[in-house]
């Protein structure tokens, strides 16, 4: 009966030589570029289908990034906008987060809120008699009728920390603050970044490592990387989305609220909206923020004409209780990858080359990136789901 793999080893500063292996030209069957959730998620599911692979997950920054989408991500996982085909996905996804997560998995009702009745439609009002603090967000007349659904709710930040760390006992090495740039052939260039004493981000150190396979897994960055380094172009796609802060109150069971597009996640006494994508970003586009009435904030164009829309529905986006801020930097936002360039794409896996996977995460990455991160690791592993 073999043993335990030993835990794997962390090198979270320069000040720690990296030593990755007896074999300097392969240490490691697996590299895993990026430690967002799904990276991270990737790596756990390794352990779990092969754990003889030696396995190493590459981060540019801490864990989880505070600059990747992974720490915006809405956290909210729900079959209430996917087909009847992908339940079981989002169902398997569930029990996955349960195992993770335990007690920071949240049940919350998921209410989409119509101006006309359909199936399984019920009065707003009766729906939200139990909650009447979300009620004073809409307008009843505006949104007479609602669909309810479950929801459960989470933070995707906690669920990347708590799989690479899951990893990381089973065997993972992992290598933080560290830039990462893939090559035809299996190899990878790894940049060891430190500050300077003057605040500048510098290369330390580099090494080229090889390594049988390689999964990019940098979220809306990796189609740019594959075209870049591999020369391989995809139909993949980004675009970035900006999460304010309305300020008006929630209370610990207060439902997720969904309309026309627009998502209200009851998170720390308070709402983060959700605004829906239209499309992807052209290439080079740089986020501007619009004015209202003149005057500038932080918002993107798109996103702020979406909420002006929606103040007759929604008047509580009408008070000061939305946050707008004055430059962009006022509002969390980050680049979103959106497989195969759709706006409502799932997650999804591709083959770039012989040594070379991409992990795309994008809008229903809360609902099915665990299901589609665990789907590649059997296909590198050749298992199978039982």
């Amino acid at each position: 009966m073999t043993s335990a793999r030993p835990p794997g080893r962390v090198w979270a500063h320069v000040g720690q030589p990296f030593t990755p292996g007896t074999d300097p030209q392969a240490p490691y069957d697996v590299l895993i570029i990026g430690a967002g959730r799904m990276g991270s998620a990737l790596a756990l599911a390794l352990t779990e289908h092969a754990p003889h692979l030696k396995t190493l997950l590459v981060e540019e920054g801490g864990l989880p990034n505070e600059d990747g989408a992974t720490i915006l991500a809405p956290g909210i996982c729900t079959t209430a906008h996917l087909p009847e085909s992908q339940h079981d996905a989002a169902r398997w996804t569930l029990e996955r987060l349960r195992a993770l997560l335990g007690d920071d998995l949240q049940p919350r009702p998921y209410l989409i809120l119509l101006d006309q009745p359909g199936p399984s439609t019920q009065p707003t009002r009766d729906l939200l008699g139990a909650h009447p603090q979300s009620l004073a967000l809409l307008d009843p007349e505006v949104l007479p009728h609602a669909r309810a659904h479950e929801a459960h709710t989470y933070r995707p930040g906690t669920l990347a920390q708590v799989a690479a760390q899951s990893a990381i006992r089973r065997g993972t090495d992992l290598l933080l603050n560290t830039r990462a740039t893939p090559h035809p052939g299996g190899r990878v260039t790894l940049e060891r970044l430190t500050v300077t004493n003057t605040h500048q981000v510098v290369t330390h150190e580099t090494h080229t490592l090889h390594a049988p396979r390689i999964v990019l897994a940098t979220g809306a960055h990796a189609p740019a990387q594959a075209e870049h380094h591999l020369g391989v172009h995809t139909r993949h796609a980004r675009a970035y989305r900006q999460t304010p802060h309305l300020a008006a109150p929630s209370t610990e069971d207060a439902p997720v609220l969904h309309a026309r597009g627009l998502t209200l996640r009851p998170q720390h006494g308070a709402y983060t909206l959700i605004p829906p994508i239209h499309h992807r970003d052209p290439h080079g586009y740089a986020p501007q923020g619009g004015h209202l009435t003149g005057v500038p904030t932080g918002l993107r164009r798109e996103t702020l004409e979406d909420l002006v829309g929606l103040m007759d529905a929604l008047p509580a986006l009408a008070t000061s209780d939305l946050h707008l801020g004055r430059s962009r930097a006022d509002i969390p936002g980050a680049w979103l990858a959106l497989p195969h360039g759709q706006p409502d794409a799932t997650p999804t896996h591709d083959r770039l080359d012989d040594h070379t996977h991409l992990l795309l995460g994008g809008p229903h990455a809360d609902t099915l990136g665990l299901w589609t991160a665990d789907e590649l690791a059997r296909e590198i592993t050749g298992g199978s789901r039982q």
